[in-house]
């Protein structure tokens, strides 16, 4: 799920992915695979692969995983992969703005499945166009808050060409226009500053703050959403007051 809220280091968040680590190994395997038949499979000239590497690693999918899906990837082997990319655009409780991004072999097996977590949880598949204006493709760099400063970080990142830094907690978010994604990381890299994840996202124009009990209902749609093994990302648009992420985050005590 990226929504660009402060929610997302909960500890209710935290104790959902530690869940469904097998499932996100799945996923981020998937991006490794479509990068590298994208860009093929030497990492120094396939930016794209090289993030989707890093932040599996990250996530500690083991190095043979990798290895495999690369080679899977980019055809060496034999092995042929072919997935179709789908974007559903959905409202949720209370009119909560949704985009959510499948990588499938099966569109009818996706289809089925976002429809089921909407009707289930509270939300509606939106006519396409109705909820992408809400939204801008832009790259998302995600910097470690611990070991660095914000300084240090917009020092770096600025001249690259970052449009805003943001300190979201544990880490500092940093965007960018989609074309300057590389050119900031590298710039990052180069000062040695250490990231978690670069990659291209859909960010909200405009955020919604919700109560808790519309939280609650947009963390179970969201994860009924990501038990589909075709959901990559989940992008909204609400947002938490301190006060409600208080009050969340007290319930997960």
């Amino acid at each position: 799920m990226s929504g660009h809220s402060k929610w997302a280091t909960t500890k209710h968040k935290k104790a959902v992915i530690d869940a469904r680590r097998a499932k996100s190994w799945a996923k981020l395997i998937k991006n490794i695979e479509v990068a590298a038949k994208l860009g093929g499979a030497d990492l120094s000239g396939n930016p794209t692969l090289f993030d989707a590497v890093l932040k599996a690693k990250k996530t500690s999918v083991p190095k043979d995983n990798i290895d495999r899906a690369i080679k899977r990837g980019a055809g060496i082997g034999g092995e042929a992969i072919e997935y179709t990319s789908i974007m559903y655009e959905a409202y949720g409780p209370n009119g909560v703005a949704l985009m959510i991004e499948c990588l499938t072999d099966n569109k009818n097996r996706a289809a089925a499945e976002v429809r089921t977590a909407l009707s289930r949880n509270g939300g509606t598949l939106a006519d396409p166009g109705s909820v992408a204006y809400n939204f801008a493709r832009k790259g998302v760099i995600e910097v470690p808050v611990e070991g660095t400063t914000e300084d240090d970080v917009m020092m770096a990142a600025l001249d690259a060409g970052a449009e805003e830094i943001t300190n979201e907690g544990e880490t500092f978010e940093v965007i960018t226009e989609p074309a300057d994604l590389v050119a900031t990381r590298t710039a990052l890299q180069e000062a040695g500053i250490e990231y978690d994840s670069a990659e291209a996202q859909f960010v909200p124009n405009l955020k919604v703050e919700v109560d808790a009990d519309t939280a609650r209902k947009i963390f179970r749609l969201i994860d009924a959403l990501e038990d589909s093994e075709d959901v990559q990302n989940v992008y909204s648009n609400f947002d938490l007051t301190p006060e409600v992420q208080a009050e969340l985050e007290a319930e997960d005590e």
